[in-house]
């Protein structure tokens, strides 16, 4: 029997039993401490028989796709005994998925990780945290004196709450190095920098729940029916209200058989197939003329690209019939406010920055941004890439998106309360400490490729996997090949990880057990900016330990320690949550975390019950007036109060009630032309009734506001903007006026620093239509991208659509989450979906004698030989096949259980399809490429 088995069959007994020993040691050290005279005999309770066991309730958060679901723990004498819906929950309204409805196993699973572990001659071996600690510490110590600080890679999670994200960030910039990353580079990295660049933020900008105003919604390389189900319950509700849905997807996806209009494009041509619906509505004069007259830069630009692209053209290069793309157009521009809803169908391809730009322009064309029903709404894959790309390990920037530029790290020095010229020490140099780092998308380029074409001092030479799945990234037999040949790997996670099992080492690597999300505390952003307190409903079960933890005793043996928690409270070697998300709210003004108060995230989860299900806000109760969650920005300090902003860029409120403009970052103009917003664009109650620049000590002095910061203000504001004063006097000061402190700018259409300032169609790297190379060719190859040589015409002069006929795509199910080693071992998940597979078309598969069920070959062009189930099915067009990305724990047809810890190994395993893909990479944010490809499928 396992122990996770003999906790379970009789966890009360046993439970009881430990907290009794508890007490009874607690009484006996206090009772050493009391005078004779008052110490009795002691008698044990009795257990009155069938008395009902105390429970409480713990709020908490599901650990999955980012929607935000609450979940109430009921926990007995510190025993999670059952999971219910949260029916106050504002966001879910007690409604749960397959896996949401299962997250106890999550915590309880049989296949945890359950005590450090070392790998010796090819076996696990049980080690003890002290040994893990320091073997790992010294090897690092040695490491950076030989190598220095560049040679580790760091590749963090969304597992991490906030505060663990903010952590690993700051525990990188002490270690010395920006070699660190997480799993928003290989999702929506894209997304951030395509949406920043045209709007100011790179975030969502309406909600889930907002949905309920919307008149139409685009779903684009968006399949939220199995990827985010609770968000589909609020667009069904819109749908009862009358709202038009169009879905756009080249496989006839779950969420495509509710639509009122399906459109099935070929993979890899978003951007024709946008400018062709702009077409229309440039033909039709169903554009917004006052809204882009008034708010935006650089429209002008588009109109004459998208004049290339007639309805005749777009049908070619697409495979969108012309009355289908029209039909989209008309449905768009005649229900409004419409929303555009996109996920990693659009993100994940070598142009997935301009493909976000594109819809972004779709929706300033059509005035959709900054109004209810409206909106660029971006939905995140796991419960907490939005907080950690907002404030974690991001090689090209500190929390809150400060950057790395010298004034960064000097605001970063001062409320770490630790000298800028000791943490520049730490570094290689001044320019490393100032040059992005090596993305987690291609860590493994940087073990394989010659030194002397790797930008930095060193190859990697170790790296930690802290939660991340491996399998979740392309090219695995490239990066098999890398962990081969570091000096180190170290694998931290509440389960193992296809990290485990897929190295081919016989030493070198560690396994340390990580807590679930539901063994700690601390607070999460779900994709629509709202930030969560999730409560710990149990201590770390086994001899698991906390993230936060964990980067503690690392940084004890490495010897930064207490720079690392300087003003943060450490208890028995924890970091105390609450301390940390308090320095969060010290340091980023920039998006506004800083009224999110523990106390005031803590008061929202208490009072769920009292917020509107449509508009966010509580109408009544302690929490009258906020916006649940805050959604950021919250500005100022948390006795400011302010409800956060639900919907970004709305200048129908006022920025103290959570209205916006669009931010002014990119100065005040271009060429001559004006980047301000027109007058009389402003926001409700703004004093400054025309456009302006964000905010600095200067613009207050000029504007004669500047007597209104207190002398202590005034004292810590001077030399500074609204994002460098520790004060937050400034904020509080222009918010007083009306004003936002970021000032009042017109979105960017045309982004003149990007590859393409005006997004243009490119062909894939892997294209059949070898006809479109020479009219939409790809991008030179890079010399230097993020510290490595980037390939682009290269790869794409290679034709590989002879050998490979067949379009290859993936995306998500239901049942499983990411890389999918917990949820796949979870029994009840399990049991849902047992076998990896690949959809084929009924004629595709005729040709080679395919049925469903049987085994089938899929071959690459990387030598990827990938054995898994056909399922022979229409929801695929004819040359297209689909497959899941969830899988892993197979290797080229071999099953790897036996390279796992013993009892590790996930209950269903299959091919990882990401072993197959091929190279690509956007030319912005080296967001991998996972949506087109090629392959040939053979009988197995």
């Amino acid at each position: 029997m396992s122990l996770v088995k003999s906790v379970r069959d009789s966890g009360l007994k046993r439970r009881r039993f430990l907290v009794g020993a508890g007490v009874a040691a607690g009484a006996g050290a206090l009772a050493r401490q009391l005078p004779l005279n008052v110490i009795e005999p002691a008698r044990a309770e009795q257990e009155v028989p069938g008395a009902p066991v105390p429970t409480e309730i713990k709020r908490t958060i599901c650990s999955h796709c980012s929607v935000g679901c609450s979940v109430d723990a009921v926990v007995a004498n510190g025993v999670w005994v059952r999971q219910e819906a949260a029916f106050d929950s504002p966001i879910n309204m007690g409604a749960h998925c397959a896996k949401g409805a299962s997250v106890r196993e999550h915590a309880f699973g049989e296949h945890r990780l359950r005590y450090p572990m070392k790998l010796v001659n090819g076996k696990y071996q049980r080690i003890s945290w002290d040994q893990a600690i320091n073997e790992i510490g010294d090897k690092l110590i040695e490491l950076r004196q030989n190598a220095g600080p560049d040679a580790l890679m760091l590749i963090g999670s969304s597992k991490h709450n906030n505060e663990q994200s903010y952590l690993l960030r700051k525990w990188a910039a002490f270690w010395g190095s920006n070699n660190c990353d997480h799993q928003a580079r290989i999702c929506h990295s894209t997304t951030v920098a395509g949406v920043a660049q045209t709007f100011g933020y790179g975030a969502m900008t309406n909600s889930f729940n907002d949905l309920h105003h919307s008149k139409a919604v685009l779903f684009i390389g968006s399949n939220p029916a199995e990827a985010h189900p609770i968000s589909m319950l609020h667009f069904l509700h819109a749908k009862e209200l009358g709202a038009k849905m169009i879905v756009i997807d080249p496989r006839f996806t779950r969420t495509a058989r509710f639509a009122h209009h399906y459109v099935r494009v070929r993979p890899g041509t978003d951007i024709p197939l946008v400018w062709g619906i702009l077409w229309h509505i440039f033909q039709n004069g169903w554009e917004d003329k006052e809204f882009i007259a008034n708010r935006t830069y650089g429209m002008e630009d588009v109109r004459k690209e998208v004049a290339k692209w007639t309805p005749d053209k777009v049908s070619d290069v697409t495979g969108v019939p012309e009355a289908t793309v029209r039909i989209a157009a008309e449905m768009l521009a005649t229900n409004r406010p419409s929303s555009v809803v996109w996920c990693m169908g659009i993100t994940q391809h070598h142009v997935g920055t301009a493909n976000v730009r594109a819809l972004s322009i779709l929706q300033l064309a059509l005035g959709n941004i900054g109004k209810p029903g409206g909106g660029a709404n971006i939905y995140r894959g796991h419960d907490n890439v939005q907080g950690a790309t907002d404030v974690g390990p991001n090689g090209d920037s500190l929390p809150g998106y400060y950057g790395i530029a010298e004034g960064a790290w000097k605001h970063f020095a001062a409320v770490w309360g630790v000298d800028y010229e000791w943490i520049k020490s730490r570094f290689g140099s001044k320019e490393l400490m100032e040059k992005p780092g090596i993305t987690v998308s291609r860590w493994f380029d940087a073990v394989n490729e010659k030194p002397e074409y790797v930008d930095q001092p060193s190859n990697l030479r170790a790296v930690f996997y802290w939660g991340h799945a491996p399998n979740s990234q392309t090219r695995l037999p490239d990066m098999k090949a890398a962990m081969q040949k570091l000096d180190m790997l170290v694998v931290i996670d509440p389960y193992p990880s296809m990290t485990a099992s897929m190295h081919g080492r016989t030493d070198g690597v560690y396994l340390l057990p990580a807590a679930s999300q539901f063994e700690t505390s601390g607070s999460c952003t779900a994709s629509n900016r709202s930030i969560q307190w999730r409560e710990r409903v149990i201590m770390p079960l086994f001899e698991c330990k906390t993230d936060h933890e964990i980067m503690y005793l690392f940084a004890k043996k490495l010897g930064f320690h207490n720079e690392l928690c300087k003003n943060i409270k450490v208890v028995l070697n924890e970091p105390v949550i609450e301390d940390v998300l308090r320095e969060i709210n010290r340091s980023c003004w920039t998006i506004g975390y800083t009224g999110c108060s523990p106390e005031r995230l803590k008061l929202h989860m208490e009072n769920k019950h009292t917020f509107n299900p449509t508009t966010m806000r509580a109408d009544d109760g302690p929490c009258k007036g906020d916006y649940y969650g805050l959604p950021w920005p919250c500005w100022g300090t948390p006795e400011m109060k302010h409800p956060g902003t639900p919907i970004l860029y709305d200048t129908n409120k006022s920025v103290a009630e959570g209205g916006l403009p669009f931010r002014a970052n990119w100065g005040v103009e271009h060429d001559g032309e004006s980047l301000l917003a027109a007058d009389g664009s402003a926001t409700k109650d703004s004093q400054l009734d025309t456009g302006y620049p964000e905010f600095d000590h200067v613009f207050l002095k000029k504007l004669g506001w500047w007597a209104e910061l207190t002398p202590a203000e005034q004292a810590m504001a001077e030399g500074k903007n609204w994002k460098t004063d520790l004060s937050g006097g400034i904020i509080r000061v222009v918010i007083a006026h009306g004003c936002a402190p970021f000032g009042n700018a017109r979105a960017r259409c045309n982004v003149w620093n990007f590859p393409d300032p005006i997004p243009v169609h490119r062909e894939p790297l892997a294209t059949p239509r070898r006809d479109l190379v020479a009219t939409y060719p790809t991008y030179d190859d890079k010399a230097n991208f993020w510290r490595l040589p980037t390939l682009y015409k290269s790869v794409q002069a290679v034709d590989y659509s002879k050998e490979f006929p067949l379009i290859m795509t993936s995306g998500r199910l239901v049942e499983y989450e990411g890389g999918g080693e917990e949820t796949r071992s979870n029994p009840w998940l399990a049991e849902l979906q047992q076998n990896m597979f690949i959809e084929l078309n009924p004629r595709d598969a005729a040709q080679i004698g395919a049925l469903t069920g049987e085994y089938v070959w899929v071959e690459t062009p990387t030598g990827a030989r990938l054995k898994m189930m056909a399922m022979v099915t229409e929801r695929v067009p004819i040359g297209l096949v689909w497959m899941p990305f969830h899988f892993g724990g197979w290797w080229m047809g071999e099953d790897l259980e036996r390279h796992y810890p013993e009892g590790a190994a996930p209950t269903v395993r299959g091919e990882a399809c990401n072993t197959g893909w091929t190279y690509g990479y956007d030319t912005v944010t080296m967001m991998q490429e996972t949506k087109v490809s090629l392959c040939r499928v053979l009988r197995a």
